[in-house]
């Protein structure tokens, strides 16, 4: 469990950067230094609270789909969806290879 105050050193802070591959200047380092030891002391008062009474909770929001039935439709004709291509052979699109 974290203490109840955190207050992470420059040198934590300086590892945190290295590890995410930012440099930090001197400003920077104390900055972060307050900003970071901040969230974690909001963490430390986020897991004081007892939610042993809250079951898990995967989303707040009513669970339903945002995707359309399926439909079966027309499709575009091979000769018009080829009409504009630059180059077919056996009713496929020719392109350049790539390299």
């Amino acid at each position: 469990m974290i203490a109840a105050t955190t207050k992470l050193t420059r040198e934590e802070v300086a590892h945190i950067a290295a590890l995410a591959h930012i440099a930090l200047g001197e400003a920077e380092l104390a900055l972060y230094q307050e900003q970071l030891s901040a969230i974690l002391d909001h963490a430390v008062q986020l897991q004081a609270l007892d939610t042993d009474a809250i079951p898990p909770t995967a989303s707040v929001l009513p669970l339903r789909t945002v995707l359309r039935e399926d439909e079966t439709a027309s499709t575009l004709p091979v000769a018009d969806a080829l009409a504009n291509a630059p180059a077919v052979r056996d009713n496929c699109f020719v392109v350049p290879p790539v390299r």
